[in-house]
């Protein structure tokens, strides 16, 4: 198209006997500017990664989503941590990977980035919120633009060129976890200019001026690339409303519904010799040359800028199908009246007149439109001037207003839910696993007060701070809140039907269901409030982020003599192995404070949490029907080893040796503290007399298990001697 429109400057210019100098000044214009190899681009060169040296990189117009080019990375940084190796528990020695690289975004100067994906899922979201973490820094392409530091510090500062002109973003450190320790394909939300963007000012800027346009026709967003500037605007021209000509010094873009030159019939049939030629010639052109079917490929911003398809058929069997890809972001409407359009302009072009008029006329131009005789509007596709007759090609063309009501495709959209900050609690638990631990653990439980939470880094102190060990990443987002009423005392043998407790979620996509009784036999709804281990068989919700649990089993786990001490505003813990993380702590650090430090992405500071090394893991559990049975003191023990249901036979020692200390406080008398390997204690006559105890009525006995890490908790009753 370009070649034609250009071959008539020279006729302008010139006169008829300039045309043909006209002809090749116009195609060497053409061929500086609007390279005769009508490569256009393409959808998918913007929807993957690439590296390739000699990749051509787009130049961005508005809003779009398009894949980078990496064009600088280091390579892969591997960090080690180390976690286990308690009895039953193999040390185990987890990498995590992280890279730099540089991204180009687009051959000219962009205003800001949004959006990031990285395979697919939000890296980044609108509001500038990080999915993972990275450092960050984006380059705009100005001429000022600076050499980047990192860049620098690896390659030299006189190897590093400043890339002025391209706009690029820089991933620093980049966590790699997620993308399977590998650089992930990164597509970007670009901004180059604010809001829609004109056909006309996307010709002006590809051919540095020599085109200029005032066009209503406008895009949310376009990649130019290809290898010539013509191809791009043939490749919009057919997708769009608009017109191209020339006025003798550049070519202009225009809207099609520019008012047309009406000529008359009087002013038709002009001739070189003075006679009366033809009036008007018509053409029909057949029909098997022309699609049943416009496909328009482009981008839908409103799901994500995925690739959106809009059609317009015109009946009929529709095997002729002309498929038209625009790398451009389009509202969906616009998209279908664009395929309608284009369908409709292309069988009224069908009609094909010639007409031959005066010199005077010579200001008409290709891309104009005439009405010949009242008839109506076509488009005028050739003109040649020959002895001062100017012969007039022209097309038909579509009429009317077309409508702009379409649905949109489906499609899988990502939410962008920004990460929010980390909420943490460190858990003192006891046993949870069939092996029993030998050394210290504190469990961290990790989620986040918004939804969009996945993980953060931690680190430990045992020394209140002054050095502190990395661990690694949390586990699994944990379930948890806090307690909005008292949770009262119970018992631990029958389920609790009459006491509940309220609690509130840390966020909205965290749920609580109900479990009958044989999933509670097996361990399931274990959760741990203050410092003891309940189950719960009903999750009643409040609204919003609230339940009420009730059907209650209480003090799981040796866990009952918590059950006596809660308050309001306790934390909410839902066990689950996937999403607790353990600690593993010296044997020395027992009865000492630990100190965790958690980093997430939306975390503005650390997140600080302190506890007390208790070493739960390592005492066993209070021993429990104390009695006394003709003048003998007797109990069973249970063992951390020993939670499932055995028929027939005692619960396993879980110790290296069965140890106790028992205390007796008669009412009357001296107080005894003995110490014992075997689960009783006779406390006859005698032993009552030496503690001047012979006429006390009852005993206050408690009794404690002694193990690895230390005595249980205190079974304690009151007997009847």
């Amino acid at each position: 198209m370009a070649t034609l429109v250009l071959t008539t400057v020279g006729s302008i210019v010139g006169g008829p006997i300039g045309g043909a100098i006209g002809a090749v000044l116009g195609q060497q214009i053409d061929q500086r500017w609007l390279a005769p190899k009508r490569h256009g681009p393409r959808l998918g060169e913007l929807g993957l990664q690439t590296s390739s040296y000699g990749q051509p990189l787009p130049k961005l117009f508005g809003r779009m989503r398009v894949a980078g080019t990496v064009i600088w990375a280091t390579d892969l940084r591997e960090q080690r941590h180390r976690t286990g190796g308690s009895k039953g528990r193999p040390r185990t020695t987890t990498y995590s990977y992280s890279a730099s690289f540089a991204v180009a975004l687009s051959a000219r100067p962009v205003r800001a980035v949004h959006r990031i994906w990285a395979d697919g899922k939000l890296l980044r979201g609108a509001a500038g919120d990080w999915k993972s973490e990275t450092g960050f820094r984006l380059y705009l392409g100005g001429e000022g633009q600076a050499i980047d530091p990192l860049i620098a510090s690896v390659e030299g500062i006189g190897e590093t060129p400043a890339y002025r002109g391209l706009a690029y973003a820089l991933f620093e450190d980049f966590q790699l976890a997620d993308y399977g320790n590998r650089i992930p394909s990164l597509t970007f939300e670009v901004e180059a200019d604010e809001g829609a963007v004109s056909l006309g000012a996307i010709a002006a800027d590809l051919s540095a001026g020599a085109m200029e346009g005032d066009t209503s026709a406008a895009l949310e967003g376009f990649a130019a690339t290809g290898d010539s500037v013509r191809g791009v605007i043939e490749t919009l021209a057919r997708a769009m409303p608009i017109s191209v000509r020339d006025d003798g010094t550049r070519l202009l873009i225009t809207d099609i519904a520019d008012a047309p030159v009406n000529l008359s019939a009087d002013e038709i049939g002009a001739s070189a010799d003075g006679r009366r030629g033809d009036r008007m010639t018509i053409e029909r052109g057949a029909t098997t040359a022309l699609p049943d079917e416009v496909a328009i490929v482009y981008y839908e911003p409103a799901r994500d800028y995925q690739a959106g398809l809009q059609r317009a058929r015109r009946g009929g069997p529709g095997r002729r199908v002309e498929r038209i890809e625009l790398p451009a972001a389009l509202a969906v409407g616009r998209a279908k009246a664009a395929a309608e359009r284009r369908l409709m302009d292309m069988w009224a072009a069908r009609e094909r007149t010639g007409v031959r008029l005066s010199w005077r006329h010579l200001a008409l131009r290709p891309g104009q439109r005439a009405r010949v005789g009242g008839g109506a509007a076509m488009r005028v596709t050739g003109w040649t001037l020959d002895r001062m007759v100017l012969d007039l090609k022209l097309a038909g063309m579509a009429g009317g207003n077309l409508g702009q009501s379409a649905a949109p495709g489906g499609g899988v959209l990502e939410p962008d839910r920004p990460h929010g900050p980390t909420r943490m609690a460190l858990l003192d638990l006891p046993p949870l696993e069939a092996t029993v631990s030998t050394v210290p653990h504190i469990w961290v439980a990790a989620a986040g007060t918004m939804p969009g939470w996945r993980r953060a880094a931690l680190s430990y102190s045992l020394n209140g701070g002054t050095s502190w060990e990395d661990i690694g990443p949390t586990a699994a987002p944990a379930i948890m809140g806090t307690t909005d009423t008292i949770l009262p005392p119970g018992a631990v043998a029958l389920i609790d039907e009459v006491g509940t407790v309220d609690v509130t979620l840390a966020n909205t996509d965290m749920i609580l269901t109900g479990r009958d009784d044989a999933a509670l036999i097996n361990g399931a709804n274990l959760a741990m409030i203050g410092a003891e281990l309940i189950q719960f068989g009903r999750a009643d919700p409040l609204g919003g982020r609230r339940y009420r649990l009730s059907r209650l089993l209480r003090g799981r786990r040796g866990t009952e003599p918590a059950m006596t001490s809660h308050a309001a505003g306790e934390g909410f813990t839902l066990i689950e192995a996937e999403t607790l993380l353990p600690i593993e702590l010296p044997a020395g650090a027992i009865g000492g404070r630990v100190d965790v430090m958690a980093i997430g992405v939306g975390d503005a500071t650390p997140v600080m949490a302190s506890a007390t090394i208790g070493a739960s893991a390592l005492r066993p559990p209070p021993p429990v029907h104390l009695r006394m049975d003709a003048a003998v003191i007797r109990w069973t023990r249970r063992s951390r080893n020993g939670w499932s249901w055995i028929d027939g036979a005692d619960a396993p020692l879980g110790e290296e040796a069965e140890r106790y200390r028992l205390v007796i406080a008669p009412s009357v008398g001296n107080t005894r503290t003995v110490e014992l390997s075997q689960p009783f204690y006779a406390y006859g006559a005698a032993e009552r007399a030496a503690d001047g105890a012979a006429e006390a009525p009852w005993l206050d006995v408690s009794v404690r298990q002694i193990g690895l890490g230390g005595a249980s908790d205190a079974a304690i009753a009151t007997l009847t001697v």
